[in-house]
């Protein structure tokens, strides 16, 4: 009997390595790059939320599920930005947030360095994407550091106007319990 009760009590306690913490926006940023008409146009977003599992010693067990709000769209630029928010493009009052939603963490061959595989969504178009990321600790959190970039008429972003279909994200995301 006592062997049960140690065995349940072990059993859902879970693993004790993951780390349970959230995005915080003081800290983080994502920022994207897009050529309009060859200048190329920078912006990013805030409004994290979400939640983040992880594990230092196995980040196989890891697990991403963190959102931006689509909203906050910033390219030093109040009229382009209110553009951007429409239905054309990000379409914020019907699709508030941006989600990327985790499948698989592994280490890359690259030292250091892990690659995460997930879906993300945009205006209710989930994608497949994958990209390397780096993990280190950072005022008492974890600073998660990627670069990938996406294809924005995968996502309904833009229709086919003059601007670039790649567009290059950059995510620097600071996390804490």
């Amino acid at each position: 009997m006592k062997y049960i009760f140690l065995f349940l009590l072990f059993g859902f306690a879970g693993n004790p390595a993951l780390i349970h913490i959230k995005p915080i926006n003081q800290g983080s940023s994502i920022r994207f790059t897009v050529s309009n008409l060859g200048i190329n146009v920078s912006g990013s977003f805030t409004g994290f939320e979400g939640a983040i599992q992880y594990d230092p010693k196995q980040p196989s067990n890891s697990f991403f599920n963190v959102s931006i709000d689509a909203n906050t769209v910033n390219t030093d630029n109040s009229m382009r930005d209110d553009h951007l928010r429409n239905d054309t493009y990000f379409d914020v009052k019907k699709y508030p947030r941006i989600t990327f939603v985790s499948t698989k963490i592994e280490k890359s061959a690259q030292n250091g360095t892990l690659l995460v595989f997930g879906k993300l969504t945009i205006k209710s178009k989930a994608r497949d994407i994958s990209f390397p990321f780096t993990v280190e600790p950072s005022n008492g959190g974890y600073l998660f550091k990627g670069a990938f970039n996406i294809n924005r008429r995968d996502f309904d972003v833009g229709g086919y106007s003059i601007i670039s279909d790649r567009v290059d994200m950059v995510l620097s995301v600071f996390a804490r319990r």
